[in-house]
Parts: structure tokens; sequence; C-alpha cells
């Protein structure tokens, strides 16, 4: 029995005649009643309404798509069974509807006949009839209800197959949406004849456009897996360790699930860059939450905006939430009566509440501005820390962006560019790279060590221009987080005293 189900009769053997459920599933609802009719009203069957097509089974003679007539019918005729009523929400700023859905529930003390389920995509029903109605929450389709719908459309395209190992990939992508869009994507797919890569290419489409119509989240592209990050060799092996157990599989062999990481650091040391691989290295669907969207006002409060945004995220699962500069907007202190404190309190909660399949990858610049408890073990798996590149790391960040800019590693003075670029950042270094291609197509040949020298020469690194604050990042994680990389960089890599 499906958790709706279990909802569905505990409040029917509850006796309570008014459900409300937020959803726009509704074939889905009438599907998931039918298998509780024999059992809690024999005999019974279930009736729909709407205001285009009134009550069915229909009334002979009796015009019932006005939803006061409607109400009037069932009372003096009780149907037994369940009353499937749908947006009749958007009647309910009429009294007479009010009143009528008032006299079905006591009436139902007197006998209790049938269940009145009003279906509608508003959030909670409306507050003049809270007291008698129960809410009930429909829960995403299951991987096997996907899996069905999945090879039902399948079913109507005879020259395209979903091929079997594609299969567990896009039920687990597929994840999140209602049936109905999951019918649209596999015709979509399978009308278009779709080869396996385009088909997932399709299904996290979907997603995105899910994502942007909660207008605050963003579908961040998976372009690459840790194996294009220099360095960080720590956070890469954490990622790799872990690749199997976001998974369905080890959810039900009691596994323990990764559920989220924190990465803080210097500037430009590759903390943003290091979450995108993550989510590429897992082919989890990755998903922004723009703070200053939630706190701008056009999406209605703070808080609220931010409960619709963990909402949405869920709804998505499985999927890498990413948080960027925490600090920025996570930074005040719980005894603060501000948005803030509120939406801090509201996730902390949601974090250990939240559903296993979302992982939550955040990033800090300055992460002593964040309050200790969202820092403490538990709520994130791991902190690491990301420090300026030690001289093999550099090597590295070197080679990677040479070949992004069509340039052989190999033809270049590694070594030298190595020591001239002690201190800086690895987008530090990719600007240099970048810009010395720039100067070089200017002058109409390839790009040379020379370039790069020019560039390392002319460029301030952050370490020298904010030396201080550079300093007291280090100092802060010397021994509060794990390091990005066992090696660290040149003289700096302790803390000094003063």
């Amino acid at each position: 029995m499906s958790r709706f189900e279990e909802q569905m009769s505990h409040a029917v053997r509850g006796r309570h005649p008014l459900i409300y459920l937020q959803t726009t599933e509704e074939d889905r609802v009438v599907d998931g009643l039918r298998p509780l009719v024999a059992k809690h009203f024999p005999g019974g069957a279930i009736t729909t309404w709407s205001c285009m097509r009134g009550l069915e089974p229909a009334v002979e003679g009796v015009d019932t798509r006005d939803p006061v007539v409607a109400l009037q019918y069932m009372l003096a005729r009780p149907r037994r069974g369940f009353c499937v009523m749908k947006d009749l929400s958007a009647f309910l700023d009429n009294p007479r509807v009010v009143r009528g859905l008032r006299e079905i529930y006591f009436a139902s003390s007197r006998a209790y006949q049938s269940a009145f389920v009003l279906i509608s995509p508003d959030a909670a029903p409306p507050a003049s009839l809270q007291k008698e109605m129960l809410s009930v929450e429909l829960d995403a389709p299951s991987s096997e209800e996907i899996l069905a719908r999945m090879l039902e459309v399948e079913k109507q395209y005879p020259g395209a197959k979903i091929p079997p190992e594609v299969r567990p990939h896009a039920v687990i992508a597929l994840r999140g949406m209602a049936l109905q869009e999951v019918d649209h994507v596999m015709h979509r797919v399978l009308g278009g004849g779709a080869a396996a890569g385009s088909m997932m290419k399709e299904i996290y489409a979907e997603k995105a456009a899910l994502a942007k119509k909660a207008g605050f989240l963003e579908m961040v592209p998976l372009e690459f897996d840790t194996s294009v990050v220099g360095g960080l060799e720590n956070v890469k092996a954490w990622a790799a360790q872990r690749k199997d157990l976001f998974s369905l599989e080890a959810i039900k062999s009691g596994l323990p699930v990764p559920k989220g990481v924190l990465v803080m650091g210097v500037s430009g040391c590759g903390k943003s860059l290091v979450i995108k691989a993550i989510a590429g290295l897992w082919q989890v669907p990755m998903f922004r939450l723009d703070m200053s969207l939630i706190f701008s006002g056009m999406y209605g409060s703070p808080e609220a905006a931010f409960h619709r945004a963990l909402q949405t995220i869920e709804t998505l699962a499985p999927a890498v939430l990413w948080i960027d500069e925490m600090e920025a907007s996570l930074s005040t202190a719980k005894e603060a009566a501000t948005p803030q404190s509120m939406i801090f309190a509201a996730f902390l909660t949601w974090m250990q509440e939240k559903p296993p399949l979302v992982f939550v990858a955040a990033t800090a610049n300055r992460i002593e501005l964040l309050p200790a408890e969202i820092v403490r073990k538990g709520r994130f798996d791991q902190v690491f820390f990301c420090d300026l590149p030690n001289e093999e790391e550099r090597a590295q960040i070197f080679e990677i962006h040479l070949k992004r800019n069509a340039a052989d590693p190999n033809a270049f003075n590694l070594k030298s560019l190595v020591i001239s670029t002690e201190g800086w950042s690895g987008a530090e270094i990719e600007q240099a790279v970048v810009a010395a291609r720039i100067e070089a197509r200017q002058a109409g040949r390839p790009m040379e060590t020379g370039d790069i020298w020019r560039q390392t020469n002319s460029m301030v690194p952050l370490s020298r221009t904010m030396a201080e604050q550079v300093k007291a990042i280090r100092e802060w994680a010397f021994k509060r987080a794990t390091r990005a990389t066992n090696k660290v960089f040149g003289k700096n890599a302790a803390p000094t005293d003063g």
C-alpha cells in the first residue's frame, strides 16, 4: 500500500468527510482511490465533479456544473464512496459553496457514507475551512510507477525502444516529475527517435524547465567531472568513494547515503568547480539556489519563498542542491528575529529531515561568519578547506587550461611558470593563460611561455592584495576543516603566531 493510500485509509477510518489534496495529478488520485472503495465503502463508487462536466456519473435533468447545485444534490442524495471535486477551491469565495461544504461536514457526523476529496494546485485549504478539512499529501510517483508509465508509452512506438541499460538512469532522472510530465517527455523522446544519449538530455532539459518555473532555482549543466579538476585530491577521493552510495539501491540496502558537503576557502581556489565536478561524477542533476532572489521579495516573503524552494528541490530528487557563498545569506545569529534567522532555523530542520536523495553542496569564502550549528558534524558529511594550490597542483592547473586553450603543455616551460605563480589561485592562473592566448592571437602566432610570463608579471594575486584576509581564513581553517589536498601550499602552510 502506498503512502497516499495509507493516509486516505486513516482519514476514512477517522470519518473525515472533507479531505484536501494539493496536486495537479487528478487521474492519479482517482486511480489511487479505486482500490480503497471496496475496502471502506462496500457497494460504493467514485463520483467526480468539475465545473465543466458537473457530477459524473451524471444526474439526469439536473445541471450540476454549478458547484452549489452539485453540493445541494449530494446533500439530498448522498452517494456512497468517494466524491472527487476538481478545482472547487476556485469557488470558495462564494459563501454558499463554503456553507455547502460545512453542511456536508456536519451531516457526516450522523451518517458517514462518503468522503469528499478536494483536489487543487493551491498550497493549502482556505482559512475559512481549515478546521473542517484534513490535508493529505500525494507523494511524487515512485520508481515503479515511472517505469510502468515509460514502458506503457514505449508500446505506442514499436520502432523505438528504451535500451535496458538506460532504463534505471532514466527512472532516476524522471523522479520528481508528475506522471503526465513523464508522458510528455517519453512521447517527445520516443516519437522523435532519440538515441540513448540524447534521451537523457531530453529528460534533464525537462527537469531544467521544472526548476525554472520556481524562479529561484537554476539547473547547472553537468559539463565535466573530477578528472578535469587540478589538485584537491582529498575531495575527489571522497566523492569517488561515495559515487555508488547516492542511489536508491544504497537506500534499500541500508547503506549510509551522502547528505552534503561544505567547501570553504580562499576565493578562486576551486570551491564551485569541485562542487560541479562532484555532480558530474555522480551524474546527478544539479540546481543552484539563488538566495538573492529568495530575499528580493519577488516571490513573496523570504521565508515562504525559501520553503517553496526546498519543496521544489524535494520533488526534483535525486538532485544536488548548490548554495553558493552560504555565509552571505545564513550568517545572522539566530537570536535575531529577522527573515535570515528564521530561514536559518528552517534550513537546519530541513537538513535533518530532508529526503535522502537530495545532496546539499554549499560553498563559503568566510566560514567563520557561519553559525556553529551549521558547521558541526551531522549537518554536512564533511567540511573541506581549499587552500592556495601548491606547486604540483599549479602544474596540473596549467596543463588543464593550456589544453582548454588549444595549446600543448609539453611545449611550455611549466616549471618556470609554476615558480612564477607562487601564491596564485587556480582562477588567477586560468585568467593568465586566457589573456596570454588573446595576446598571442593578436600577434598572429601560437601562444608561448613568454606570453604567460608577461601576464604573471603584470598581475597581482589576491594573496598579496588581500593578504590579511587570506591569512585569517587559513588560520581559522587550520584545525577546523579537512584539507582538500594532502600537500599544503608553500611557506604559509600553517598559521603563524602574531
